[in-house]
């Protein structure tokens, strides 16, 4: 699974109707639609669809056809996001219609390949599930263990310093095996 971390767009114009596309973040969206329709008050439709995980880690998806025939432009969007396994992003389409009808197979085909084109012309992370774990180490270690966490691109969320030094980390399963591997002896990941 990925997803962005910045806003992408791409303007696709099929018989005169400009489709012009925007994905975001999905913590975005309703501030992206709001701005959308304020930067194309002479746009006809805002077609949109989403995808993110909720806090049980499950995918929620919803698509709007925004006054297009049903099932013709929300749901093909939706469908390109899902089979490019694309998460936590949201995409936004801004239709300004040409005068030419396009047909239900042709606006399918136009939203489509609308989402897929600003898809390409976007750059994604790998999304991967984040765990908490504390890591208590004598003052100094410090410099060794923060050297060896910027090595393996964890994350410190926070830093108590006590007696000792107590840092809560933030990373994947798979980095914390790793890293678990290259402590020195003695000191120990904690849940």
């Amino acid at each position: 699974m990925k997803f962005v971390e910045n806003e992408f767009s791409y303007t696709l114009e099929i018989k005169r109707s400009k489709f012009i596309t925007h994905i975001c973040p999905y913590n975005q969206f309703n501030s992206m639609m709001k701005r959308l329709q304020e930067e194309h008050p002479k746009g006809r439709h805002f077609v949109y669809a989403y995808r993110y995980l909720n806090e049980f880690d499950q995918i929620v998806e919803n698509s709007s056809d925004d006054g297009e025939p049903k099932g013709t432009s929300g749901k093909p969007s939706l469908s390109v996001l899902r089979g490019s396994d694309i998460i936590n992003s949201a995409v936004i389409i801004v239709r300004y219609f040409g005068g030419i009808r396009l047909g239900t197979g042709g606006l399918v085909r136009a939203y489509g390949d609308a989402v897929n084109l600003v898809l390409e012309n976007s750059e994604f992370k790998e999304y991967k599930k984040l765990a908490t774990k504390t890591l208590t180490i004598n003052y100094d270690k410090l410099g060794q263990i923060e050297y060896l966490l910027t090595q393996e691109k964890i994350i410190i969320k926070e830093k108590e310093f006590t007696s000792d030094v107590i840092l809560t980390l933030c990373a994947s399963k798979e980095e914390f095996e790793s890293l678990s591997l290259q402590l020195p002896l003695g000191i120990i990941l904690k849940d």
